[in-house]
């Protein structure tokens, strides 16, 4: 394996997406040892133990550098420093590159220093060379702000000092998610239907269960034709829906609005009621703060009052 020194790549934002799982980085066995409470000497035994578990509370910052290394001995003593300041709030772990060649290889590290962020059981590219202080600060200070985006516990058990517990995700939610991912809207509906029989009213559940009626609506319909046929049938109250469906999911908000707006006008009796309950439940799907939601709720109001 080649590795370099001194060959500097700047942080840019971090992406969590695309991370590296840690569960799947080898762990052969050998015994850790420990610097100070918050810079942990690691190896190939217990990087998985030591850096996932702690990084499922905090991030953790792992530091690949090597005794020849010289800008290696720049950086070190830095992020030490730096991580004593946090007091636990991040920890840095320490690999020798020469000693664990295991990791250095599946990670690809072919200049060093190298540092990576491991957040949440994930691990993620952080920069390579030895930066400024100045520079570091600011990208423990991106470090921090992804932990907090992530929802980790913190050093305390909280997100931050002043951040409210994570409140649970009802598991009806988490069934209805996972529906959606596969384009299973009917198994969606009825995992918020079970969670508005639980909880009625429940707010993410109504939100859902109308977002999801309109995906499995649209699921075979075709944007121009729907469109076409509601021009050609004018008095047809399934057709000027599924035009409006269409419309929304385009991102064509206004026509639909207006659309059947002008329907529940000129039409009386149960199509009327249809096209109204049907624009009812495209503005729960949409912005309430969004000025063409709040007027096309008023032209509703006019146009059946």
């Amino acid at each position: 394996m080649l590795l370099t020194e001194g060959m500097q790549r700047r942080p840019t934002d971090l992406n969590i997406a695309g991370a590296i799982d840690l569960g799947r980085l080898a762990k052969p066995a050998t015994t850790p040892a420990s610097t100070s409470p918050y810079v942990l000497d690691v190896n190939e035994a217990d990087f998985e133990e030591v850096v996932l578990r702690t990084s499922l509370k905090v991030p953790v910052l792992i530091d690949f550098w090597a005794d020849w290394c010289q800008p290696c001995k720049q950086l070190s003593p830095v992020l030490e420093k730096l991580a004593d300041e946090a007091q636990g709030a991040w920890v840095l772990a320490k690999i020798d590159v020469e000693a664990n060649q295991g990791i250095a290889g599946q990670l690809q590290i072919q200049s060093i220093p190298a540092v990576f962020l491991a957040l949440g059981g994930r691990l993620v590219p952080g920069f390579t060379g030895a930066l400024p202080e100045a520079e570091l600060r600011q990208f423990l200070e991106q470090v921090m702000a992804a932990a907090q985006q992530a929802g980790l516990p913190g050093k305390d058990g909280v997100v931050g000092e002043t951040e409210p517990a994570p409140v649970p995700v009802e598991p009806e939610l988490l069934a209805a998610e996972d529906a959606l991912g596969v384009e299973d809207y009917a198994g969606a509906l009825a995992a918020y239907d079970a969670l508005l029989a639980r909880k009625p009213g429940d707010a993410e559940a109504t939100l859902g269960k109308a977002w999801a009626a309109l995906l499995q609506r649209a699921v075979h319909l075709d944007p121009q034709a729907a469109v076409a046929a509601a021009a050609a049938a004018p008095d047809d109250v399934d057709a000027q829906t599924a035009a409006a469906d269409a419309e929304v999911l385009s991102e064509q908000i206004q026509p639909a609005i207006d659309r059947l707006i002008a329907f529940v006008k000129r039409s009386s009796g149960d199509d009327r009621d249809v096209a109204r309950q049907h624009l009812l439940e495209l503005f729960s799907v949409l912005d309430p703060e969004d000025e063409r939601i709040v007027a096309g709720r008023r032209g509703l109001s006019n146009a059946l009052y």
